[in-house]
C-alpha cells in the first residue's frame, strides 16, 4: 500500500465548532504542531469554504487571507489547502487563495450535483493546483449513483474524488461498498471524509482505507461540526498499530489536541445526545449550533428538529429552513 495521504481539517471544518471564531493566533499555533507532525495537508477556510461569510452562515473573525497568509507562512512541509463550495465561493475567491499560497483546492458539491462542479475543477487545474472533488452527504444516493457523480469529477479533472459523509450517517458496511466502488471505477485517486456522529468515525476511515481510499480526511480533537471530525491522533495511533504508513507522528499531534484544541472548544467536540441525532437522522453535521439556538428560542426539542430535517432531506445550504422546522414543531403544540 502506498503511503496515506492526511488531511488535516481542524482549521476549516473546526470552523464550525467554535462559530467561525478561530483568532489568527490559535491557527498558527495548531498548524506549526501540525506540520511538526508532518502532516500533508492542512485544510484553512471558512467552515463552509471560501466566501463563507453571510449571515446564514456565520462571520468569522477575520477574513480568509488573513488565515491563509498566516498559516502558510509557517509550513515547511505540509501543503496548504482550501475548500470551496460553487455557489458560494467563486473562481476569484480561488485565485485569492492561490496567491495567499493555498496548493490544493477542494471543489465541493451535494452528491447529487457533480455537474456544477466543472467550471471550478477546470479552473483549479488551469491554475495547477492539486484538485479535488468533494461528494457531500454521500449517504443519501445508492452508491451506483455516486460513483457516477464521482466519474463527472474525474472527467472535469479532478486529481482526487472524495466520498463525504457529512451526516456521519454511514454505517461501516456504507464506507466500504462506496469507497470501494470508486476505487474499482476511477483512476484517479480516492478520499474519505467523515463525522463522528454514530462515533464511528475512526472505524469508517479504517475501512475506507482498507477498501482503498488514498486521502483521508481528520482532525485534532476531532475539532468539528457535530460530534466533530475522525479524530487525528486517534486515527494515527490505529493506523501505527496496524502498520498502515502515513508519515505522521503520533506525539506532536496527541499534545496538540490536548493543549491547543480542547481548551478552546466552546462545547466539547464529543458525541453526546444531539450530535449522535445528526447522525440518526442523516443531517448536515453543520447544523448542530443552529438548531441548539432554534430549539431554545422556540421552546422544542433539538431532536425533534433533527428528525424533521432529516424527514424533508434538508441538505447544506439550507440552515434558514431550521428556524421553519422549530416554528412548525412550536405551532403543533
Amino acid at each position: 500500500m502506498a503511503k496515506l495521504i492526511v488531511n488535516d481539517v481542524t482549521l476549516r471544518d473546526g470552523m464550525h465548532a467554535l462559530s467561525h471564531q478561530y483568532t489568527v493566533a490559535q491557527m498558527v499555533g495548531i498548524a506549526r504542531r501540525l506540520d511538526e507532525a508532518k502532516v500533508d495537508l492542512i485544510e484553512v477556510s471558512h467552515g463552509d469554504g471560501l466566501n463563507g461569510n453571510s449571515v446564514n452562515y456565520g462571520f468569522s473573525r477575520h477574513t480568509e487571507a488573513e488565515y491563509l497568509t498566516a498559516v502558510k507562512a509557517v509550513l515547511s512541509h505540509a501543503r496548504l489547502a482550501a475548500l470551496l463550495l460553487p455557489g458560494i465561493g467563486t473562481i476569484d475567491d480561488m485565485d485569492m487563495a492561490k496567491d495567499c499560497g493555498v496548493d490544493t483546492i477542494r471543489v465541493a458539491t451535494h452528491c447529487t450535483e457533480a455537474d456544477i462542479s466543472r467550471q471550478h475543477i477546470e479552473a483549479g487545474r488551469a491554475r495547477d493546483l492539486d484538485v479535488v472533488g468533494f461528494l457531500m452527504m454521500a449517504h443519501m444516493i445508492p452508491t451506483a449513483e455516486l460513483v457516477a457523480q464521482a466519474k463527472l469529477m474525474e472527467q472535469y479533472g479532478a486529481h482526487c474524488v472524495y466520498v463525504v459523509d457529512s451526516a456521519g450517517a454511514m454505517l461501516m458496511h456504507d464506507a466500504s461498498e462506496k469507497v470501494g466502488a470508486l476505487r474499482q471505477a476511477l483512476d484517479c485517486q480516492i478520499g474519505f471524509h467523515n463525522h463522528n456522529n454514530l462515533s464511528l468515525g475512526v472505524a469508517n476511515t479504517v475501512l475506507a482505507i482498507q477498501a482503498g481510499a488514498d486521502r483521508v480526511d481528520a482532525s485534532l480533537a476531532g475539532m468539528g461540526a457535530g460530534a466533530g471530525n475522525t479524530p487525528l491522533e486517534a486515527l494515527i495511533a490505529v493506523t501505527d498499530r496496524m502498520g498502515i504508513d502515513s508519515g505522521v507522528a503520533l506525539y506532536p499531534l496527541m499534545d496538540a489536541a490536548d493543549e491547543l484544541v480542547r481548551p478552546i472548544q466552546v462545547r466539547p467536540v464529543q458525541t453526546d445526545g444531539r450530535a449522535l441525532m445528526l447522525g440518526y437522522a442523516g443531517v448536515y453535521s453543520s447544523f448542530l449550533l443552529h438548531t441548539e439556538r432554534a430549539a431554545e428560542r422556540y421552546g422544542v426539542d433539538s431532536r425533534d428538529i433533527l428528525v424533521e430535517l432529516g424527514r424533508r432531506r434538508m441538505v447544506g445550504g439550507q440552515e434558514d429552513m431550521i428556524v421553519d422546522v422549530a416554528l412548525d414543531l412550536a405551532q403543533r403544540r
